[in-house]
């Protein structure tokens, strides 16, 4: 018999190492002890697995329901338990307690050195076979605590029915519970080193979750890993379109239930049948998605995730993000998902405190809490946390076949004095205001990607002047492919604002940009943050009245899409949303009833098909010989013009601006080559809403009259407040 300290510890959900207590163990001349904990049972008979036979009854020596039998080791090469229970029923169980540790070697030594690229293979809740038995695997890293159960709608949540074991090498827990399957709702019940009970942890490797307030994890299958694909490497590539529609799904299109009468969320389904056919349709290439990781609050959009590896359950299951990704790579489009790797919110069932010490999070709250959103901070020194989150970036990646990572609030990691005041913050080693241990884990995740998944993509959302962000690492870059440019946003943005009449004093908010515009790879972003928080929608933003406030608006998009750069758009903006955006319910839709609303739509289709089109507005966005200024310095007229070139030289694009309501005719403006240059899009014209003026026949012939420093010049009539593009013929 067991010693009695060892039982009164099963039975008190205290015990550090139940392996070594329950299931089989040798007893001495030629006999095996078995003993199983089962709380509320009256009795219990030990079977041979396979036949059934009954090998021997267990002695209850616990009133708590601890019991145990002694056998004759050769009759239980395998077995399974008869358990009465007090209310009369009968179970057959499989002893967990009999089968080996779930984790191999190697996968020890992995997760011991963190090294192990894909630790969700084995953390978290696997479906498995062990020993011709079906069920699940549990594993979770909580090296500090002195005792963990597994707890879930199979055993009661009763901590005491599944504690798990230790693999002190690297400090994870672990059990096989058989015929436990898909579906099954379960947590983590962890005490404490000092011997308290914690809060019920959901599994940070779960890939499925509870719909909130709900907070439990569900047993999911594992999604198929995907092949690579050359198709998404070149949609991806840096000379590729790029158009971007950044999409919340939680708003862009609520479905009405004819059952409730309400509106409600789409499925993944429901949005794969809605949404793609609308990108494919706009023209746009690619769709970001605010965080679909699973969250509990609303209204933090997703940016304060605690289901790292679960699709919100809001649009449903896995399996159906996987379904719309596949949609959407069929129509030709890529999905990037905004990805958080810099905090995580403080709610009870989530990572912080995880095992009774600061375990993903910085114990020192100069390093680990988040003054602005009032969250903890990664702790990126350790390896595990990196290996957590690299891990969990390949699986989006891999598994589900995403094309890209955009991450978010990059400086905030990037600083250690970010938002904080003189001593509310710890130096690095060296004592700088550089993480270094920040740095080092951006690197290493943008080298695995790259490694492991070449043809995706990772986009920094990033808005210091710290260099080199979109650089490869073996030239001393953080590696990302692409980084937001969040000073052309916040300049051009201020530039519109403004009252024409004052515009010309400001000129160089419009210019400014090209100064730096090829140090990194940039996208232009016009994204969520510019319409939340009083801010206003983009339309309200644009001053005058309603037809100046529409032109302005269509002026500064044709603007966007002649600038060099990858382009973004937060959804609404492409048919002037009127009403600053409000997560908790749809777009106006309706506005597209509004011819000018229509026009706008219209408008952003039309430039998306010609970005896509016309290599000479995106192969050559990242290299200087992709643009050339025709005239910068117009600042009297608030006019601008440049010249966008493609590989093949004999393919541009010019691109002229008129930021005033003032009509001008007989504008000369010098052009690279003689020939006929032809109106390929004009924002004024009337089919989006303008006033249609433009060049007679909207084409002008290049004469031989010197302008702007060229041999060569047309006459144009400029519209107002809007935006031309010419395509040359020979």
């Amino acid at each position: 018999m067991s010693h009695a300290n060892d039982i009164e510890l099963i039975c008190s959900a205290r015990h550090g190492d139940p392996f070594a207590v329950l299931g089989p163990h040798a007893s001495g001349k030629g006999k095996v002890a078995i003993r199983a904990f089962f709380p509320n049972a009256t009795s219990v008979q030990v079977l041979e697995r396979h036949s059934g036979t009954p090998l021997g009854e267990m002695k209850k020596v616990h009133p708590d329901g601890f019991f145990e039998v002694k056998l004759t080791a050769s009759a239980t090469p395998s077995y399974r338990l008869d358990v009465l229970w007090d209310s009369g029923d009968r179970t057959l169980l499989e002893d967990p307690y009999r089968f080996e540790s779930v984790l191999g070697e190697m996968d020890v030594w992995l997760l011991g050195e963190g090294t192990h690229l894909r630790p969700y293979e084995i953390l978290g809740a696997n479906l498995c076979v062990r020993g011709g038995v079906e069920g699940t695997s549990f594993a979770v890293w909580a090296p500090n605590a002195s005792r963990v159960s597994i707890v879930g709608d199979f055993n009661f949540w009763d901590g005491r029915r599944h504690p798990m074991r230790l693999r002190r090498e690297c400090g994870v827990w672990e059990i096989f519970l058989p015929d436990v399957g898909l579906g099954a709702k379960y947590k983590f019940e962890i005490r404490s080193r000092e011997g308290h009970v914690l809060p019920a942890r959901s599994d940070p490797y779960a890939r499925q979750a509870e719909l909130r307030p709900a907070t439990a994890s569900v047993v999911a299958p594992m999604p198929a890993l995907l092949p690579s694909s050359s198709v998404r490497r070149d949609a991806n590539g840096l000379n590729a379109p790029m158009s971007i529609y950044e999409v919340h799904l939680g708003s862009w299109r609520r479905v009405f239930d004819s059952a409730t009468g309400e509106h409600r969320w789409p499925t993944w389904y429901e949005m794969a049948d809605m949404l793609v056919p609308y990108c494919e349709d706009m023209g746009f290439t690619h769709l970001e998605l605010l965080p679909i990781t699973e969250h509990p609050f609303d209204g933090s959009w997703g940016y304060q995730p605690v289901g790292m590896y679960a699709p919100t359950s809001r649009f449903g299951n896995a399996e159906g993000f996987s379904r719309f990704v596949a949609r959407c790579h069929a129509a030709g489009i890529g999905v990037i998902l905004d990805w958080v790797p810099a905090h995580f919110p403080t709610d009870a069932h989530g990572l912080g405190n995880f095992d009774g010490t600061h375990l993903y999070e910085y114990a020192d709250p100069r390093e680990g809490f988040h003054n602005d959103w009032n969250t903890l901070i990664y702790n990126l020194g350790r390896t595990e946390v990196r290996n957590f989150l690299i891990g969990n970036g390949l699986y989006w990646l891999e598994r589900h076949g995403v094309d890209g990572l955009r991450v978010d609030a990059v400086a905030s990691m990037l600083y250690r004095d970010y938002s904080r005041k003189q001593g509310e913050w710890i130096p690095n080693k060296d004592g700088g205001r550089e993480n270094l241990e920040t740095i080092a884990f951006l690197k290493r995740m943008n080298e695995v990607v790259g490694a492991e998944r070449p043809e995706a993509i990772t986009l920094a959302e990033e808005s210091t002047s710290f260099p080199s962000v979109s650089r490869p690492t073996y030239s001393g870059g953080l590696g990302f492919h692409f980084k937001w440019n969040m000073g052309w946003m916040h300049d051009t943005l201020q530039y519109i604002e403004r009252d024409p009449i004052y515009r010309k004093h400001h000129h160089g908010e419009l210019t400014f940009g090209m100064v730096y515009a090829f140090n990194e790879n940039f996208v232009l972003p016009i994204s969520h943050d510019e319409v939340v928080h009083g801010k206003g929608s983009l339309l309200t933003k644009m001053p005058g009245d309603r037809w100046q406030q529409m032109a302005n608006l269509r002026a500064y998009l044709g603007f966007m899409f002649g600038h060099p750069g990858k382009k973004l758009l937060f959804m609404g903006c492409e048919f002037a949303q009127e009403r600053e955006w409000n997560h908790d319910q749809s777009l106006d839709w309706h506005l597209l009833d509004h011819p000018q609303h229509a026009g706008v739509q219209r408008l952003v289709r039309d430039l998306n098909h010609l970005y896509t089109s016309n290599g000479a507005l995106h192969q050559r966005d990242f290299n200087p010989s992709g643009f050339e200024w025709i005239d910068h310095a117009d600042a009297a007229h608030s006019v601008l013009s440049f010249i966008r070139y493609g590989d093949d030289p004999s393919t541009f694009i010019v691109v002229v601006c008129n930021f005033t309501p003032t009509v001008r005719p007989g504008f000369r403006l010098g052009v690279p080559k003689p020939g006929e240059y032809r109106e390929c899009l004009n924002t004024d014209s009337a089919h989006y809403g303008g006033s249609n003026v433009g060049t007679p026949f909207g084409k002008a012939t290049a004469e031989r009259q010197n302008w702007n420093g060229r041999s060569h010049s047309i006459v144009l009539t400029l519209p107002p407040l809007a935006t031309v593009m010419l395509e040359w013929k020979a």
